[in-house]
């Protein structure tokens, strides 16, 4: 293991800190979209060679197991997974300071190779260590535990454990990315070392120390909303940290009446971006006093394109995986090809939905998948607003539903969202076949953007950061319809790409999306469908053309080593 080591730490590396990385399907340390995108993120930096070491969290037990009964009633489960199985243990052993005491931490090293054979060192912090008392042993168990004490100190061990123990393992860090404000403690840690530097001479203070951190820093928003942000109570912050840094430093650099590590982290970044246009012009808003840069997510093009798709691409545009900007050549390829890679993916998805559910979809027939978290602002329910309007569309041109997602364990309103599609699968039956895929994961996000052949989504404004399920149906030529907000403001050329559900870039344009989906499906989308099939076919490699080729990781890397590492 020493010798594995010895070869990551010589090399000067970018830290990317994330409470969430997704690394693969049968490793649940990612809830959602955040934890994808950082799993998408170190995949690429891994293809192009760019030095990073990902820091996060062990998350022995995952987010939770979905089970769904017959009436969507969610119940969550552990999702529990070994490290042992997947990491190795790493040697070094550092503490940070909780309350009146100290928790050890130890860290797994998974190793994640590029295309090229490029290795990324992956640290997952973990706290299972006797030499801690039971209850800090689960610290690192449950991802986005329950309890603001719980969050805090997690959050203690991912930013300033991360930061300790990169150290402690001999890395050269020149550059720290905090992937949301989970890790926000890490600058904390560095304003630390900095006034404890043998060689700190400079007069000016804390100054001189705030802006060497900034220096070395950049952090990454992705929420739009003021309440989506982590805040703590100036009491427990105290309580929990009263031996790392007084409360009246804290407070000098944060300002205001909690902790917020999202403010905490804008202080203390030299580098701010959001991660779309739209996004960053929102955060823009919302933190009038912090330059705010626009970096568009992407995704990974060799995880989410499906086999078929690969084989396509690799025999007509060769070298695609390294340079994803050749799939601008994608309208080169013959329709029938594109539609036939497409079919073969489309019944991989008919053969999983068959053996989940038992239920026997038509691969024949039009399919639109949704599948996000499931909560109020995401509107999963936009699509079944008017029955009977749906019964009537689907009487003239067929059309069947394949969905997913899962609903935070206390956010009730999305589990009622959930029964709520239960109930419209079953009003439904007869008129439009409809299925809800339970335990939404990596896997499945896979066999759905790739299988569907129209990809919804329908956000309210403007709260949607990015998104990037609709990236991943591009890449496997799925037309997306969506609402003009996220990527799809930068990605949706009409007729050609996809379609836009309304024209409004607005919150004040919400009301009209029920009547515009509707519309667009009536007299655009299905009747180009089933009786212009060339005509869906140019869609389809207009979406790999013009949206494929550029929403992609490879681009985002390359655009934050310019923009961001290398300043």
């Amino acid at each position: 293991m020493a010798t594995t080591l010895e070869q990551f730490v010589h090399t000067p590396r970018i830290a990317y800190f994330s409470m969430e990385i997704g690394l693969r399907s049968e490793i649940p340390t990612y809830s959602g979209g955040l934890g994808v995108l950082a799993g998408d993120t170190l995949r690429s930096a891994a293809d192009l060679a760019i030095p990073l070491v990902g820091v996060t969290l062990t998350s022995r037990l995952g987010f939770f197991r979905q089970v769904l009964d017959e009436a969507g009633r969610q119940s969550e489960l552990p999702d529990p997974w070994e490290p042992g199985n997947w990491a190795v243990p790493l040697p070094a052993k550092i503490s940070v300071p909780v309350a009146d005491r100290d928790v050890w931490v130890q860290a797994w090293l998974y190793v994640l190779s590029g295309a090229s054979e490029y290795q990324i060192p992956v640290l997952l912090l973990d706290t299972a260590l006797p030499e801690n008392s039971p209850e800090d042993q689960h610290i690192t168990d449950q991802l986005y535990g329950d309890g603001t004490e719980y969050r805090l100190t997690q959050e203690i061990v991912l930013g300033i454990g991360g930061a300790r123990m990169l150290q402690a393992l001999g890395f050269r860090i020149n550059t720290y990315h905090m992937n949301e404000g989970h890790s926000a403690l890490l600058p904390l840690e560095l304003l630390r070392r900095e006034k404890h530097r043998p060689d700190r001479q400079d007069p000016a203070g804390e100054v001189y120390d705030v802006a060497r951190v900034r220096e070395q820093c950049l952090f990454t928003t992705h929420t739009p909303v003021e309440a989506g942000h982590d805040q703590f109570d100036y009491g427990l912050v105290e309580r929990l940290l009263m031996r790392f840094m007084s409360l009246d430093e804290i407070r000098r650099l944060t300002g205001n009446q909690h902790l917020n590590m999202t403010h905490l982290a804008l202080r203390l970044s030299g580098y701010v971006n959001g991660v779309a246009k739209t996004h960053a012009a929102v955060s823009r808003r919302m933190f009038p006093d912090h330059q705010v840069h626009a970096i568009t997510n992407g995704v990974h093009p060799g995880t989410w394109t499906s086999g078929p798709m690969q084989e396509l691409f690799d025999h007509h545009i060769p070298g695609w995986r390294h340079e994803p900007s050749l799939l601008v050549r994608a309208d080169q390829i013959p329709p029938q090809e594109i539609r036939a890679a497409h079919a073969e993916s489309k019944q991989v998805l008919m053969d999983a939905v068959r053996r989940l559910t038992g239920v026997t979809l038509d691969p024949d027939v039009a399919t639109l998948g949704f599948a996000r978290r499931m909560t109020a602002y995401k509107r999963p329910d936009l699509l079944f607003s008017d029955l009977a309007r749906l019964k009537a569309i689907a009487s003239q041109w067929p059309l069947q539903i394949v969905m997913a997602g899962k609903a935070h364990p206390r956010d009730a309103g999305g589990k009622a969202l959930i029964e709520r599609l239960f109930r419209m699968k079953t009003e439904l039956s007869g008129s439009v076949r409809m299925v809800f895929l339970p335990n939404y994961n990596m896997h499945l996000g896979h066999l759905l953007t790739s299988g569907v052949d129209l990809w919804v989504n329908n956000p309210l404004r403007p709260l949607e950061a990015s998104g990037t399920s609709g990236m991943k149906a591009a890449l496997n030529g799925v037309p997306n319809l969506s609402v003009l907000d996220g990527w799809w403001s930068e990605g949706c050329i009409e007729g050609v790409t996809g379609w836009a559900v309304g024209n409004g870039e607005g919150a004040e344009s919400n009301g009209g999306d029920a009547e515009a989906l509707y519309t667009t499906l009536k007299e655009k989308v299905l009747p180009l469908y089933y009786d212009d099939r060339s005509g869906w076919a140019r869609v389809m490699l207009g979406a790999i053309a013009k949206n494929a080729y550029f929403f992609n990781s490879h681009r985002m890397m390359r655009r934050y080593a310019t923009a961001a590492y290398i300043r």
